[in-house]
Order: structure tokens, then C-alpha cells, then sequence
């Protein structure tokens, strides 16, 4: 027993290697553990490993101060390049059309917080970089925290003065982001209110949407022109007419099948064709007049309804939105859901996929069949590590924050630093990766892996070095830090909610995604999928996660460098 408590005070006392790593996984491991506690369904998740880490660090465990930031600055590298990859796929395509307004939404929902944390600077006269920690902590933005921190680490100061100023923000983030979680949930419950939402009615409108066919038109013929006898579906339809004219399925006498393309034509065929408005006169003009579309009449010979899953492993299909793909149609088969990045996506038809979505379809098992030649589905090349792409990845990601780039009306040059640098590279990898055939693509379960290890490893370093301070920041004035707070979550949240429900008539399910990713909250997210009980908020969410991040890993290093 002797010898066990010897060691166990070497471990908590000496600041070696062994230590490092014994109060690390001490820090990381009890943090976890209370972060599996829910209060109404709201968890603080891993926030619980910094507020651990900061309660240990109080009480005095400390660690070498150059293993403590080498520490920091890996995880917070390895989070913030596994986000950058998540997000790269599908980074640009989500400024396209209805996405685009939700994105700019999104942009002055972080401008506006922005410019409250400085006007609340100016009038308190609070430190800005502790206003910039309280905004961090009040948008739950943990890659804010960690590019603050990292920028003020470039900084020509001394070390000490570094070391003080990364812990108060530590500090402040630490308070604010409760408040961030809490508040963000009581805007979502106000909007419910003030817009007099109807849940049903909501639910009608969002899917009136989805059950627009667009342009596309159906129509039946019967092959009656003799230039056609003989001719095989790849000759009449041709590389020109590819993308407006399919012939989805055939019927010979009573048997219905789905076409080869070599199979030559005979009199009296029928073809169930899908063109869209534009060609439907171009088609009738081919074929011969149409006829009414009895879809059990053009049930396949003998088939059965069954339900599959779909991996997406083509590079092809990244960038195609379930619209265009036109799969109900072309395959007789239905998406019913999109499993993307732990996330459960309902099937919209402006969904863009990416390599990696897992697709539930339900039809005939010739059309999956069919519908897995497009996909791929070949799910054990998306389960074969790349380490290559990931650490050249970070080795460029790293170069790049280094770059100084010059502002006239800046003291000295800004730089993406350890966060901003990655997390660029990353998405630029994720959505040009596939493009220039750079397998980048990690499984979900490996992607979690490393964003886990990395925000636990970030979390614990960050709470340990400000638990010195914590407490004589809070009872010296932090308490108002809590208010700040509050302002920066709520005002910012109600105006973006305001402008998106009356200006641009967006549904509450949009809302409440636009709200979710504009906060990078996925504890938000979820929130509100169990409450509205609608998947649609997730697709949303997905569309403005991507630039909110990275603007709110910028507006973090801009405020710092003003105050610099």
C-alpha cells in the first residue's frame, strides 16, 4: 500500500512524461463520464473534460508548460482537421440555390456576434480578449477557443503574458458556454412561440417541397415507328439525349423489365419514359403519341418490395443532388433515409450526396441492384485507412497557418494559425480530394475517433492550464462575464430568427437547422429533432455548418489581433 501511494503522489507531483499522461486520461476519463449525465435531455458533453480539467488544475496538478501546449495545439489540430474533412465534400455545393440564403443568414448571425462582443467591450471596458473567450463559450465554438488561443501564442509577448491571457480566455469560455447551451434552446422554444408555430402545418409545407417533381415529366409510347424496329435503347437515346430522355422500363406482351441498353426494339413495345417538360414534344415526335401512366401496370414481372443499404463510393455521385439523380424514377427505387457523418438525413431531393452517405432504399431487387452499379456500394474501400492524405493534409494545413498575411490597418500580420490552417486544408481536401483522385475519405467511426481524441486532448490541456487562475477571475469581476454572455447568445440569435421567418419565409424547420449550424451546436441539433421531431432540421443544419465554422475560427484570431 506504501509502495502504490508513492507512486500514486509521483504521479500527481512530477512533471514528466508518466505524469503528463496520468493526469491527461484522469482529466479526460472523469469528464466523459459526467458528460453522460443528461439534465431534460441537455448534456454539457465534453465541455465536462474542461470543466474537470480546470477543477484538478485548481486544486494544483500542473503539467510542464511545454508538453501542456504541444498537447493543446495537437488535439486542437487533429479536431479540427477531422471537421474540415467531414465538411469539405459538401463545403461549396452548400452556396447553391436555397442554401445560398441560408448561408448568408448564417454569415451575419456570426457578424453580429461579433460585433456585440465589441460593442460590449467598449462600453464595460472589458479585456477583448476575454470578450473573446465569453463569445466563444457563448456560441459553443470550441475551434474559436483554440484559434484565440493559438493566435495570441504567435504573438510577439512574453511568455508569461501569454500564459495568462490563454488562461483567461480559457477562463471566460468556461462560464459563457452554459449559458450558450441554455440560451440557444430558449430561442428555439421563444421563435415556437412568437411565430405561433403549428407543428402539422410546419411538417405540410416542408414536404410540399419535396413532392414537387419539377421538370420532370413521365409519359408512356408504344414503339410504332418503323425507323425504331430494330434499333437498341443506346442508339435511340444516345451520350446527347442522356440527360433528358430514360427510358426507365420496357413491356413485351405482358412481361415488364427493366431495359438493357443493347436490347433492340421490336413493334409494338411499350416504354415508360422520363424526359423532362422542355423534350416531352421531341419524345412524342420519336415514339409515337402517349398514353395514361398506370404505374401497376408497369409493376416489374414478378418483383417484391425489399429494403437495402447503399453505400455511396463512386466520386461521381459527390456534388449530385437526389433531384437530378432522378432514382424513383430511373430505378424504381425510393431513398427513405441518408445516414451521413452520424447523422440521420431525411431523403430531401435537393439533398446534395457525397462518398461516404449510407442510403436506405426500398424496391425491386433488380432496381437496387441497378441503383449499387451508380452508388458503388462497395463499403470496404470507404473502411481502408489514408493516413497519407491526413498527415500531408496537416503538414500543409500547418504551413499554411504560418503564412503571415498583411492588413494595412493591423499592427502586425494575421495568421490562420494551428486551427485556421488545418481546418482550410481540410475542406479544400475533402471537396477537391475526390476531384483530383486523393483518396480522403475517412469511415465515420475513424473520423470520430480522432475529432474525439483530439477535442478530449485540447479540452483537458486547456482546462488544466486555466484552473490556476479560474477562480480568482470568477470572483474578481467574471461573474458579469455570464451576462456578456447571455447578450451574445441571444441577440444575435432572435434577430437571424426574425429576418429568416418574415424576410425570407423560411419554414421553422429551417430555422431551427439555420440556428443549429449558425452556432455549431450540435447538442442544439439534437434538442431540436427530439422536440419538433423532424429530420429536415439536420439537412439544414448541414447546409451553413461548414462556412459558420470556419468564419467563427476567423472572427476568433481578427478580435485577438485588434486587441494585439
Amino acid at each position: 500500500m506504501t509502495t502504490f501511494a508513492a507512486v500514486m503522489m509521483n504521479l500527481l507531483t512530477q512533471h514528466d512524461t508518466a505524469s503528463a499522461i496520468f493526469i491527461l486520461a484522469l482529466v479526460i476519463a472523469s469528464g466523459l463520464y459526467l458528460g453522460k449525465f443528461k439534465v431534460k435531455g441537455i448534456s454539457l458533453g465534453t465541455t465536462w473534460i474542461l470543466f474537470m480539467g480546470i477543477l484538478l488544475g485548481h486544486l494544483g496538478l500542473r503539467l510542464n508548460p511545454v508538453m501542456l501546449s504541444f498537447i493543446k495545439d495537437f488535439g486542437l489540430i487533429l479536431f479540427v482537421f477531422a471537421i474540415g474533412l467531414q465538411v469539405g465534400p459538401g463545403f461549396f455545393h452548400s452556396f447553391r440555390k436555397d442554401g445560398l440564403s441560408m448561408n448568408m443568414l448564417a454569415v451575419a448571425l456570426v457578424l453580429l456576434a461579433v460585433v456585440t462582443t465589441y460593442i460590449i467591450h467598449i462600453i464595460s471596458g472589458e479585456n477583448l480578449g476575454i470578450m473573446t473567450g465569453i463569445m466563444s463559450g457563448a456560441v459553443t465554438n470550441t475551434p474559436g477557443l483554440g484559434a484565440a488561443q493559438q493566435t495570441l501564442s504567435d504573438a510577439t509577448m512574453a511568455s508569461a503574458e501569454v500564459a495568462d491571457a490563454a488562461s483567461g480566455i480559457a477562463s471566460a469560455y468556461a462560464v459563457a458556454y452554459p449559458m450558450g447551451v441554455l440560451g440557444a434552446i430558449a430561442v428555439l422554444l421563444l421563435s415556437k412561440w412568437l411565430f405561433k408555430v403549428n407543428l402539422e402545418k410546419e411538417k405540410e409545407l416542408a414536404s410540399s417541397s419535396d413532392d414537387e417533381e419539377g421538370n420532370a415529366f413521365r409519359l408512356a409510347c408504344k414503339v410504332e415507328n418503323p425507323a425504331l424496329f430494330g434499333k437498341t435503347v443506346h442508339d435511340i437515346v444516345g451520350d446527347e439525349n442522356a440527360d433528358h430522355l430514360v427510358i426507365t422500363r420496357m413491356m413485351r406482351g405482358s412481361k415488364v423489365f427493366f431495359p438493357d441498353l443493347d436490347l433492340p426494339l421490336k413493334e409494338g413495345d411499350k416504354l415508360l419514359i422520363i424526359t423532362d417538360v422542355q423534350h416531352k414534344d421531341k419524345v412524342r415526335i420519336i415514339f409515337g403519341e402517349d398514353y395514361p401512366v398506370d404505374m401497376d401496370e408497369w409493376r416489374p414481372t414478378g418483383t417484391e418490395l425489399v429494403s437495402r443499404r447503399l453505400s455511396v463510393t463512386h466520386n461521381s455521385i459527390t456534388g449530385k443532388s437526389l433531384r437530378k439523380l432522378d432514382i424513383r424514377r430511373k430505378y424504381g427505387v425510393t431513398v427513405a433515409r441518408i445516414l451521413r457523418a452520424g447523422v440521420d438525413l431525411q431523403a430531401d431531393a435537393d439533398l446534395i450526396l457525397q462518398v461516404g452517405d449510407s442510403l436506405k432504399v426500398v424496391g425491386s431487387e433488380d432496381g437496387i441492384a441497378r441503383l449499387a452499379k451508380l452508388v458503388g456500394n462497395e463499403p470496404e474501400s470507404l473502411h481502408k485507412p489514408n493516413l497519407i492524405p491526413i498527415f500531408m493534409g496537416i503538414a500543409l494545413g500547418v504551413v499554411l497557418g504560418m503564412v503571415p498575411i498583411h492588413f494595412p490597418s493591423m499592427p502586425q500580420p494575421l495568421k490562420l494559425g494551428l486551427a485556421g490552417g488545418p481546418l482550410i486544408v481540410a475542406i479544400l481536401l475533402g471537396h477537391f480530394g475526390p476531384k483530383l483522385r486523393i483518396t480522403t475519405y475517412t469511415a465515420l467511426s475513424a473520423n470520430l475517433m480522432i475529432r474525439e481524441i483530439g477535442i478530449s486532448l485540447f479540452m483537458a490541456a486547456v482546462g488544466l492550464g486555466a484552473g490556476k487562475t479560474f477562480v480568482s477571475s470568477l470572483v474578481g469581476g467574471g461573474y458579469m462575464w455570464v451576462l456578456y454572455g447571455a447578450v451574445i447568445t441571444l441577440l444575435p440569435m432572435i434577430v437571424v430568427a426574425l429576418v429568416a421567418r418574415y424576410m425570407f419565409k423560411m419554414d421553422f424547420f429551417k430555422v431551427c437547422g439555420l440556428l443549429s449550424g449558425g452556432t455549431t451546436d450540435p447538442a442544439l441539433l439534437s434538442f431540436s429533432e427530439q422536440l419538433f421531431g423532424s429530420g429536415r432540421i439536420a439537412v439544414n443544419y448541414a447546409t451553413v455548418y461548414p462556412l459558420t465554422m470556419f468564419l467563427r475560427v476567423v472572427a476568433a484570431q481578427v478580435l485577438i489581433m485588434i486587441m494585439l
